[in-house]
């Protein structure tokens, strides 16, 4: 690694990017959150906390650009989050749960990274579907209730939708749908994705790690951008954000319980400041994420068990997880290509 590429590391890790039109993002984000937190609550059912957050990931593509068929793409990517929080909920009925999350982790893995590349999806790469289906693998359900679970999700991302028409109705359109049409895209990123995750999965499961989801979503981290420079950054913001948002999710949980009033309002507070931030400065944005993650995960979880534990593994498995996935970033890297032989003609 050169001196130069360090410099430019350095600067990008502390870079602070624009970002127009952020805030109707999260606005749109974080009122699909609130209004799906609040429906949960008042029908008792926030045990589905986890699968209505997944469905409202769909709010978030299509970015801040407003555009009158801006619903189609986010009704796509609805029911892509919709199959991955469904087939992760598949896994969990069964008792063998804790193994089958990674490959299965894996295989959304490589068919997000695939379809991204190929449709131009905004935000790029797999992470929101190995997020749905690793998470949702590892929460022990019925039968019974992949029904709920399924309609959670899809509903929430329903939601989304129509939260998405309203700001493109009242605000208005600004231009023609951007360009999703088929791209030529090599199966290397997607298959190297997907092998990260099963690795970081495997490993965190024979480790005893508490959520090996972690581990899985943070491997396809690096894979959400293309050059080195880029991975190696996305990486180092992820621990970095990570280590510093574990403070504040401390703090957090070390007042629970709290009203489910209070509770919905900080979760969709932390859901606001991550949009605000994950395009300007992704380390930062994880100091958001973090504590939003665990919230999440006790506000599912009646009897959660001890908090020094789960904050400890978050950070584990975080460390894990960007590890393997730039290892395998790198190795997968295609090699410099060889130069052609001269011929006797030629000489």
């Amino acid at each position: 690694m050169t001196q130069e590429l360090l410099q430019e590391i350095g600067r990008d890790l502390v870079r602070v990017r624009p970002a127009p039109g952020s805030a109707w993002v999260a606005v749109r984000v974080s009122t699909t959150l609130l209004l799906a937190l609040t429906a949960l609550a008042v029908v008792g059912r926030l045990d589905l906390v986890a699968y209505a957050s997944f469905g409202g990931f769909a709010s978030v593509y299509g970015g801040p650009a407003r555009f009158a068929t801006r619903w189609r793409m986010q009704v796509s990517r609805g029911a892509w989050l919709t199959g991955a929080v469904l087939t992760g909920a598949v896994v969990a009925t069964s008792d063998a749960r804790t193994w089958l999350a990674p490959p299965v982790a894996a295989a959304w893995a490589v068919v997000g990274a695939r379809v991204s590349t190929r449709r131009q999806w905004r935000p790029p790469g797999p992470l929101f579907l190995v997020f749905a289906a690793a998470t949702s693998a590892g929460i022990p359900v019925t039968f019974t209730d992949l029904g709920p679970v399924a309609a959670a999700a899809a509903t929430t991302a329903a939601l989304a939708v129509v939260l998405g028409v309203v700001e493109v109705r009242v605000l208005g359109a600004e231009g023609p749908e951007p360009s999703t049409g088929p791209v030529e895209a090599s199966w290397r990123a997607p298959v190297a994705s997907g092998v990260a995750a099963l690795a970081a999965g495997t490993v965190a499961t024979a480790s005893g790690l508490v959520h090996p989801s972690w581990a899985m979503v943070a491997a396809v981290v690096p894979f959400s951008t293309v050059p080195l420079r880029g991975q190696l950054v996305r990486g180092v913001h992820r621990v970095a954000g990570t280590a510093v948002g574990l403070l504040l999710a401390g703090l957090l949980l070390a007042a629970m319980p709290v009203p489910v009033w209070a509770m919905i309002l900080v979760l969709t507070g932390l859901q606001a400041a991550t949009e605000l931030w994950v395009v300007r400065q992704y380390g930062v944005a994880l100091v958001f994420i973090t504590p939003l993650a665990l919230a999440l995960t006790v506000v599912a979880q009646p009897s959660p068990g001890p908090m020094a534990p789960l904050l400890v593994s978050r950070i584990l498995e975080t460390v894990l997880g960007v590890g393997i996935g730039l290892a395998v970033a790198l190795l997968a890297r295609p090699g410099p290509r060889p130069r052609p032989r001269r011929t006797r003609r030629s000489r």
